[in-house]
């Protein structure tokens, strides 16, 4: 297997990276071998182009690590709590560079009913359940905006 060269910059700008990037332990080799692991920087890149296009995992460019090596870095990182400060860290870079526009975050087809409505026989599928660390991002950034009060999310 060939080594890959992550191309940077493309989601982050440096600057925005020297502010993250102390937020992010270094990745640790394992004891027992293997390849080098992915930089943090490649990986965090890899999953913001994952939140902007809203593209699949398996769906990720070769300018990044495997979808699969992002979800494994981004999981370490919220079992470490270490992604929602990144994740306040870089909304406000980007807040106080005029760069998000509230207006359209988190439009999204899942909140709207059917018109007719579903049976109840039929049941979501859970490929189709957004995944814990998709409504702690929401829960991030409503938090973020005082919209709701600052607790502590509730895990089923």
């Amino acid at each position: 297997m060939k080594k890959r060269d992550y191309v940077t910059g493309k989601e982050l700008t440096d600057k925005q990276w020297e502010q993250i990037a102390p937020l992010l332990p270094e990745p640790i080799q394992s004891s027992k071998g293997g390849q080098k692991r992915a930089p943090n920087r490649a990986c965090l890149e890899g999953i913001l182009w994952i939140c902007r296009t809203g593209a699949r995992w398996c769906d990720m460019p070769e300018r990044f690590p495997s979808g699969s090596t992002c979800w494994r870095r981004m999981n370490e990182w919220q079992e470490q709590d270490l992604w929602t400060d990144t994740w306040h860290k870089l909304l406000g870079t980007l807040d106080a560079r005029g760069r998000l526009n509230w207006d359209e975050v988190f439009a999204d087809g899942t909140f709207a009913s059917a018109k007719k409505g579903e049976p109840e026989s039929v049941k979501q599928s859970a490929g189709k359940e957004q995944s814990l660390w998709w409504w702690q991002m929401v829960r991030a950034y409503l938090s973020g905006l005082s919209l709701l009060p600052q607790r502590p999310m509730r895990l089923n």
